[in-house]
Protein backbone atom coordinates (compact mmCIF):
# COMPACT_ATOMS: atom_id res chain seq x y z
CA UNK A 1 0.00 0.00 0.00
CA UNK A 2 1.02 3.36 -0.98
CA UNK A 3 -0.16 6.69 0.51
CA UNK A 4 0.27 9.41 -2.15
CA UNK A 5 0.26 13.42 -0.31
CA UNK A 6 0.92 16.49 -2.55
CA UNK A 7 3.86 18.59 -1.70
CA UNK A 8 2.12 21.40 -0.82
CA UNK A 9 0.11 19.56 1.51
CA UNK A 10 2.84 18.26 3.24
CA UNK A 11 4.79 21.39 3.39
CA UNK A 12 1.31 23.56 4.84
CA UNK A 13 1.42 20.46 7.48
CA UNK A 14 4.96 20.64 8.09
CA UNK A 15 4.82 24.27 8.90
CA UNK A 16 1.41 23.98 11.52
CA UNK A 17 3.38 21.58 13.08
CA UNK A 18 6.54 23.36 13.90
CA UNK A 19 4.26 26.70 14.79
CA UNK A 20 2.51 24.85 16.55
CA UNK A 21 5.70 23.10 18.43
CA UNK A 22 7.44 27.02 18.60
CA UNK A 23 4.15 28.09 20.49
CA UNK A 24 4.22 24.93 23.02
CA UNK A 25 7.78 25.42 24.02
CA UNK A 26 9.21 28.41 23.26
CA UNK A 27 11.44 28.31 26.41
CA UNK A 28 13.16 24.99 24.99
CA UNK A 29 13.85 27.26 21.50
CA UNK A 30 14.59 30.20 23.75
CA UNK A 31 17.13 28.41 25.28
CA UNK A 32 18.69 27.08 21.77
CA UNK A 33 18.71 30.50 20.10
CA UNK A 34 20.01 31.86 23.11
CA UNK A 35 22.57 29.39 23.19
CA UNK A 36 23.86 29.54 19.64
CA UNK A 37 23.98 33.09 20.05
CA UNK A 38 26.52 33.10 23.16
CA UNK A 39 28.46 30.41 20.97
CA UNK A 40 28.56 32.77 17.84
CA UNK A 41 30.21 35.67 20.29
CA UNK A 42 32.29 33.34 21.77
CA UNK A 43 34.12 32.44 18.49
CA UNK A 44 34.10 35.90 17.21
CA UNK A 45 36.24 36.61 20.72
CA UNK A 46 38.46 33.75 20.35
CA UNK A 47 39.01 35.09 16.20
CA UNK A 48 39.48 38.99 17.98
CA UNK A 49 42.03 37.15 20.34
CA UNK A 50 44.17 35.65 17.69
CA UNK A 51 44.71 38.61 16.50
CA UNK A 52 46.06 40.94 19.54
CA UNK A 53 49.24 40.78 21.73
CA UNK A 54 49.81 38.96 24.09
CA UNK A 55 49.23 39.73 28.00
CA UNK A 56 50.23 38.03 31.23
CA UNK A 57 48.09 36.69 33.87
CA UNK A 58 48.96 39.19 35.89
CA UNK A 59 47.74 42.10 33.62
CA UNK A 60 44.46 40.52 33.26
CA UNK A 61 44.04 39.75 37.06
CA UNK A 62 44.55 43.39 37.31
CA UNK A 63 41.87 44.68 34.97
CA UNK A 64 39.76 42.61 36.72
CA UNK A 65 40.28 43.64 39.91
CA UNK A 66 39.73 47.68 38.77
Amino acid sequence: MQISIDESKLKQLFKEALIEALEERKDVFHDLIAEAMEDIALVRAIKEGERTEPVSKKEIFKILEG
